[in-house]
């Protein structure tokens, strides 16, 4: 098993990880999206203490990365994507067609992850207290016990999330934001690290109900796995073919309390006044942009700056670059955007106003 960043000062060892790994070499660093150069170190810097935890963070994660590839063919971007979402302790929806492994991605991150893992199949029939659990009558005592669901394990994976009607979905919602879930006047803690990768298919498909506004902004990541190429394709049956049978076997990397420690590893990683900055000039712009009726709410700015700071910490820097920004800016805004009618009768996508966005904002130097 990969050890895992030493715990920050101030926190319990024993809920933390083991010593951390040398730093692994700068080339080895998975990039989170192709065509980002990495920047020169800024004035700031970080103490040994900081390097050390955060270079523990990357070699984890390549890992990790490594692992996830022995199962999913052709998609090392987006599992660093995942990763960098998991690693600023936020929830994912992944969003297109059924078969493109989805739900099996879901499930080798919590194999690899060492997590408890459940799963709900959302129906139109799915009442909330089949997610939160609710409270039972004992006869022999008299009272009431609280029966809990499947909600209160590390990694949830709700499928096919928009095919529940939205006052099933609305049950998510205290859980994502608060890692709580409150049944009559009783609040339960949920397990940490807890997160939910939400899979949903598009809404124009029979029986879907649109995520509600409110929900979609508690996601950090929104993203599509998008088809395989022939050549990625040809590997999945080539595989399928050797194996001689339909599960892979996955190693696990490492577990819950790591998995806490890294995250709170990435809150050492620097980030300049004039990147933060930057960080809240594309965020304003959504608001101000003449196609859009709602902007980003200051969710978003804050998806910026969380997972800007992990994918620093993935591509082995203890700071974050304009580049960082960039490489994640699509996938934590784009769903936040609600653009006006007469756009989205064009055809105009929430992407494409994102992107436009980025190349208007002046790219700050550090």
């Amino acid at each position: 098993m990969v050890q895992a960043p030493p715990p920050p000062p101030g926190t319990n060892p024993a809920a933390g990880a083991a010593a951390a790994p040398p730093p692994p070499p700068a080339a080895a660093a998975p990039a989170v999206q192709a065509g980002y150069e990495q920047a020169a170190a800024p004035k700031h810097q970080s103490s040994p203490e900081v390097k050390e935890r955060l270079a523990a963070v990357g070699a984890i994660g390549q890992a990790i990365s490594a692992e996830i590839q022995k199962v999913i063919i052709g998609k090392a971007h987006v599992i660093d994507n995942v990763l960098v979402d998991i690693l600023a302790n936020g929830n994912l929806l992944f969003e297109h067609y059924p078969g493109l492994a989805k739900t099996l991605m879901t499930n080798t991150f919590a194999d690899a992850l060492g997590c408890d893992f459940k799963r709900v199949s959302f129906t139109p029939d799915l009442l909330p207290a089949d997610i939160t659990g609710t409270n039972i009558y004992d006869a022999k005592k008299g009272e009431f016990t609280f029966k809990p669901g499947p909600i209160f394990c590390n990694l949830l994976l709700s499928d096919e999330i928009n095919r529940a009607p939205p006052k099933t979905q609305a049950a998510l919602l205290e859980a994502m934001q608060e890692k709580q879930v409150t049944i009559g006047t009783v609040t339960h803690k949920l397990p940490s690290p807890f997160l939910t990768m939400a899979t949903q298919n598009p809404v124009e498909q029979e029986g879907t109900y649109p995520l509600p506004e409110a929900q979609l902004d508690r996601f950090m990541f929104k993203m599509s796995v998008g088809y395989p190429d022939r050549a990625d394709e040809d590997e999945i049956l080539a595989r399928r073919i050797l194996r001689k049978k339909d599960a892979v076997d996955v190693e696990v990397i490492t577990d819950p309390q790591r998995v806490i420690a890294m995250q709170q590893a990435i809150e050492d990683v620097y980030v300049d006044p004039a990147v933060r900055m930057y960080m809240v000039e594309i965020v304003a712009r959504t608001r101000e942009d003449p196609r859009v009726l709602v902007g980003s709410s200051p969710r978003g700015s804050q998806a910026l700056l969380k997972t800007g700071r992990a994918a620093a910490a993935m591509r082995g820097r203890d700071f974050v670059t304009p580049d960082d920004v960039k490489s994640i800016a699509t996938l934590a805004l784009s769903h936040r955007l609600i653009l006006k009618p007469e756009h989205q009768i064009k055809g105009l996508e929430n992407e494409e106003v994102i992107q436009g966005i980025l190349t208007q904002v002046p790219v700050p130097t550090v």
